[in-house]
């Protein structure tokens, strides 16, 4: 059987090898016929305007340069008729009718919006994940496009950098497999079937690390920090056959990314043997003049000899390259290069058999925004949402006649589908306030009030309201919507009080200093807690929050993140108990900003901390506890989980051996629920300093009331791995230490040997 398995892995590398081969010899007989102005437009990516873009560029003169060969791709448009009316141009007009791709952010949906890729992290469930990457590339599909600019894979430590809401948290083990799975449910098995499309990593590399979670602001951090909690997300969605990434913003090492070799040729190219294309990010090869690497001319240059193949709207390579060329800065080869790669692209997504084959004008009433995919958008949201807190084991919400339901994001429909949405309709979403009617009909009376605005600063609505009026300020006066809140909670049993972020106080350009709610509303809540009333507090939002207060002050918290298109449905769900939540947060929950950056797998440091007391000269602030208010891996359940001491099969191996780590789990309470199980390992003593602990697998699993399940996690020298001082992956041996529990505090440990 061993024998058959490798053989047949080997005659699909085989395929694959003939299959890329073919794709090449045909791109290579294709650039034999080109010109050199010609081979310079396959590296133009432009956007015509309009919607939801990430700079002031917009392209001009689109038409006319598409009829000239001056295209390679357009990105901003989307519905068939738009997309064939362009790629009419490109196929019928232009001299050698190269067919142009199309590119789209479709981050976490396409018309049928998911929770933010954060949220969906939460879920811990790869199955779901990947299914909602499926869907999105059906839909996206549908209306003309092939080319997704997703997944972010980016790592975040930080909650003031507003695109934590994009990834998939602090974890490069978790987020390596999501990424894995995003990429292979746009991409499937076959990139010409006309229901799949191309995935482009984002962004490459290191741009969580903006100092100050500052958007576009410098990156500086060791190659070890680099390759053993930075890389290993986008290596993993290479590794499943991405066809394309973007470069980032940032720096490294002193360089842009957009025009670092080391970065785009030396590591992505020739270690980890990436054969796809890069893309810059929206004009980040003229943004390398700011950072004060020279004029147009001289960056793009740089860019195209870094290893970067295509331009996102700047249009340098466009305009400079012709001079470059014959001034000896970049050589034809290195065009050439560039231009092949976009082309074997275009032959793998099969738009060379069929320019149109994506664009089917019957397509989008048969899979766009149709009641499956609602269906699974439903279910993916409730299984991303965390309980935080439920004292009184008030949630689920069985027994109360009259629901007070407050906050300025409870009848809200525009806020519920998060950041980035660039197709998504608001008006097709499900409000909390529509959630709970439809669960509940006349069987318990809901007043609703609104209580607050999301914010009363108007200059702060003003730079959130870019995109549409996401804060709306009231008419009436912050004591007035105050007063009607607290009556309502005053006429009521329980308060569901829906709180948190407009959409766009988190993703790109949405930094935030301050990461706790609003003035407005911790006013508000704190009205409502004066009532002596249960509370709970959902949170809608797109990043960790600080809530020490609200934290004492509701009953019961549920983070339901930016939840989708399904929004209310999903949020009705949970609170009445058809869905016991699951989530673990992936994005550790600072106690107030300033122990930002923080994160579970830290470093013990020389003076480590212990947690007790105060002493001096300990790694500690005078003013703040060192520890989180929710862990990463944190979360309840309805029911509770026991967990068994850890049993190993041996505690000294050698070699190649592999252990086995065994913990029993039982559903001691009375609902039926899934736990994700967790498994972290320590290494005390290496020949660098070593993480506490870092994850390094995981299980969902389901249990009845009262039944029990052995939970096994298989180890091996890979997962004691780490990247040395040379940046060579070795294992050491010594003693290890593995730890498995409900979250990254809460863990039970044993100790084993491992020797060479």
């Amino acid at each position: 059987m061993k024998n058959f398995i490798q053989f047949i892995c080997l005659l699909l590398m085989t395929q694959l090898g003939m299959a890329q081969n073919a794709y090449e010899a045909k791109a290579k007989n294709l650039l034999a016929k080109m010109t050199i102005e010609e081979k310079i437009g396959q590296l133009n990516l432009v956007t015509p305007g309009g919607g939801m873009l990430t700079g002031a560029v917009v392209s001009a003169d689109v038409e006319s340069k598409i009829k000239k060969g001056q295209v390679g791709g357009l990105f901003g448009i989307y519905s068939p008729e738009k997309v064939r009316k362009a790629q009419d141009l490109a196929v019928k007009g232009s001299r050698l009718h190269i067919p142009l791709i199309f590119g789209l952010d479709v981050i976490h949906g396409h018309k049928t919006i998911f929770p933010i890729p954060l949220g969906m992290s939460a879920s811990w469930d790869l199955d779901l994940i990947k299914e909602s990457s499926v869907i999105a590339a059906k839909e996206a599909t549908a209306d003309g496009l092939n080319w997704a600019f997703s997944p972010m894979v980016d790592i975040a430590r930080d909650a003031r950098w507003g695109r934590i809401s994009e990834g998939s948290g602090e974890d490069p083990f978790l987020g390596g497999l999501i990424a894995k799975a995003v990429v292979q449910g746009y991409q499937g098995k076959d990139l010409s079937l006309s229901h799949t499309m191309m995935a482009c990593v984002k962004h490459f590399a290191l741009y969580g690390g903006a100092e100050a979670g500052r958007e576009y602001n410098t990156v500086d951090m060791s190659k070890i920090k680099m390759y053993e909690y930075y890389l290993p997300p986008y290596k993993a969605a290479i590794d499943a056959g991405a066809g394309s990434i973007m470069s980032s913003f940032n720096e490294i090492d002193g360089v842009p990314a957009t025009g670092n070799k080391w970065l785009l040729t030396d590591l992505l190219r020739k270690q980890w043997g990436f054969k796809g294309f890069v893309v810059s990010d929206y004009t980040s090869l003229n943004e390398m003049t700011a950072h004060g690497m020279g004029d147009l001319q001289t960056v793009s240059a740089l860019a195209l000899n870094a290893g970067l193949d295509m331009d996102m709207v700047g249009e340098g390579l466009l305009t400079t390259l012709g001079k470059s060329l014959k001034e000896g800065k970049v050589s034809l080869a290195a065009i050439d290069q560039a231009c092949l790669r976009i082309l074997e692209a275009k032959y793998k997504l099969g738009l060379f058999d069929d320019p149109f084959k994506y664009i089917d004008e019957a397509r989008p009433a048969k899979d766009i925004l149709v009641q499956a995919n609602r269906d699974a958008a439903r279910k993916m949201a409730a299984h991303s949402m965390v309980l935080l807190k439920n004292d009184q084991q008030l949630l689920p919400l069985k027994t109360a006649s009259n629901i007070a339901l407050i906050g300025p994001l409870a009848d809200n429909k525009r806020n519920m589908l998060g950041t980035w949405v660039v197709a998504g309709d608001w008006t097709k979403s499900i409000s909390v306030k529509e959630g709970l009617t439809n669960a509940l009909g006349n069987q318990v009376n809901i007043r609703y009030a609104k209580g607050a605005n999301i914010s009363d600063d108007t200059t702060f609505a003003k730079r959130v309201n870019v995109f549409g009026t996401e804060i709306d300020i009231d008419t009436k006066t912050p004591e007035q919507l105050i007063k009607e809140a607290v009556d309502a909670a005053k006429q009521s049993d329980v308060v569901v009080a829906v709180m948190g972020e407009a959409a766009d106080m988190s993703g790109e350009s949405s930094s935030r200093a301050d990461i706790g709610l609003p003035e407005s509303q911790q006013k508000l809540l704190t009205a409502l807690a004066q009532t002596g009333k249960p509370i709970v507090l959902v949170l809608i939002n797109g990043r960790p929050l600080t809530l020490v207060n609200e934290s004492k002050q509701a009953t019961a918290i549920l983070e339901a993140w930016a939840p989708g298109t399904e929004a209310g449905n999903a949020i009705a769900d949970v609170l009445l108990g058809k869905y016991n939540p699951s989530g673990k947060i992936t994005a550790t929950f600072p106690r107030s900003v300033g122990q930002i950056p923080i994160y579970y797998n830290h470093k013990n440091t020389g003076r480590p901390y212990d947690g007790t007391g105060f002493p001096k000269f300990k790694s500690n602030y005078l003013d703040e506890s060192n520890d989180p208010l929710y862990p990463f891996g944190y979360g309840l359940s309805y029911t509770s989980f026991t967990y068994s001491p850890v049993k190993l099969s041996k505690t000294q191996l050698k070699g190649q051996e592999k252990l086995m780590a065994s913990i029993i789990i039982q559903n001691t309470g009375k609902y039926a629920g899934e736990e994700v199980v967790q498994m972290y390992i320590s290494d005390p003593v290496a020949s660098v300093a070593r993480s506490v602990k870092d994850l390094k697998g995981f299980q969902k699993i389901a249990l009845q009331p009262g039944e029990t399940k052995e939970i096994k996690f298989e180890i091996s020298t890979e997962e004691l791995s780490f990247y040395n001082s040379d940046l060579k992956k070795v294992w050491e041996p010594g003693q290890f230490l593995v730890h498995i529990g409900t979250n990254s505090s809460q863990v039970q440990s044993a100790t084993f040997n491992w020797n060479k």
